[in-house]
């Protein structure tokens, strides 16, 4: 089930993310967070934009979110957004479920371009991206270093109402 974020889930969302940070490149920070550093972002997350959170058994499986693409009035019709799935949950259909989710309400809400960013290689984001209309728009080289190596990022756009 998607629903929106409720503050019993952030130590979930935490420990989601954490292992992102600690295991893979897909995000490029190298620090775990605490709780209440999640707690703050979601918080100007949600002063914005959704997050979602898809549950099964009572458990947070995933979440995904958008926030501003840049800070620029000019910007205001276009969003990013993010995904994290525990890493148990792959390939279970949940993520499929929870982006077009956000992306519906990112639509409703007046939203016009999503971008994704997409730390490289990484087919499984690439999938779920291309299989919801995203776009490969953009790749830059070594633009990130973490785990001892470079890695690319790529930008995948969805334009609703083209």
């Amino acid at each position: 089930m998607v629903r929106s974020v409720a503050t019993q889930d952030i130590p979930r969302i935490c420990e989601i993310y954490n292992h992102y940070i600690e295991n893979t490149c897909i995000t490029f920070e190298t620090e775990t967070i605490s709780n209440d550093e999640m707690e703050k972002r979601i918080e100007v997350v949600i002063s914005i934009f959704p997050l979602l959170v898809y549950v099964e058994e009572d458990i947070v499986q995933g979440y995904a979110y958008a926030t501003k693409w840049k800070g620029r009035p000019a910007y205001k019709y276009s969003a990013e957004s993010s995904i994290y799935l525990a890493a148990e949950t792959k390939r279970r259909g949940f993520g499929t479920q929870l982006y077009k989710d956000l992306l519906n309400e990112l639509k409703h809400l007046g939203i016009h371009t999503v971008m994704g960013g997409i730390a490289l290689p990484n087919e499984a984001s690439i999938a779920l991206h291309e299989k919801l209309g995203f776009m490969k728009v953009a790749h830059f080289k070594e633009i990130g270093f973490k785990h001892s190596h470079w890695i690319d990022v790529g930008y995948w756009q969805l334009r609703f109402g083209k």
